[in-house]
């Protein structure tokens, strides 16, 4: 990490990165990062993880088909999301699906595109913690390359836009 920042030069535009799960509260990131977005002329890139396990050679063919499927609904989320964002702030986001460790591809996303100014997370309201997400990246928080939205998962659309 630590690839210089360009979003502000001539030719670039600030991005902010939502990593898209199944969270109930997902929905909360993708809403306030297309209304930041809409707001500040930027854009937003959708990350959808597809965690690997290791897979044994013998059930490779059975692991194969379960990859495929893990990417049809992958795209079947981006594309989801991307209505939304579409919906709410006329925009088109970027769809991204990465497969490995959270953290690291989160990280590398963010190394790979010099326009993304900040992660937008949802945390959950529940009392089992902030989220899978969350929860992967924050022991390196401290030494993220961008700044960390934590959108609190209960907030309402109007809320939202007070604040985006």
């Amino acid at each position: 990490m630590g690839t210089q920042r360009r979003a502000y030069e001539v030719g670039h535009k600030p991005k902010c990165l939502v990593v898209l799960d199944d969270t109930p509260e997902a929905d909360r990131a993708v809403y306030y990062a297309s209304r930041w977005a809409a707001r500040v002329g930027g854009g937003v890139v959708m990350l959808r993880l597809i965690e690997t396990e290791d897979r044994n050679q013998q059930w490779l063919g059975v692991a194969d088909i379960m990859r495929a499927e893990a990417h049809e609904e992958a795209d079947a989320a981006l594309e989801r999301a991307a209505r939304r964002a579409g919906d709410l702030a006329s925009i088109v986001p970027e769809r991204v699906i990465r497969e490995g460790d959270p953290a690291e591809q989160i990280a590398d996303a963010i190394d790979r595109d010099v326009d993304i100014v900040k992660l937008v997370l949802a945390a959950s309201v529940g009392v089992e913690g902030p989220g899978p997400i969350i929860t992967a990246i924050a022991a390196d928080a401290g030494a993220f390359p961008i700044p960390i939205t934590l959108v609190p998962g209960g907030l309402t659309d109007a809320e939202l836009d007070a604040l985006a």
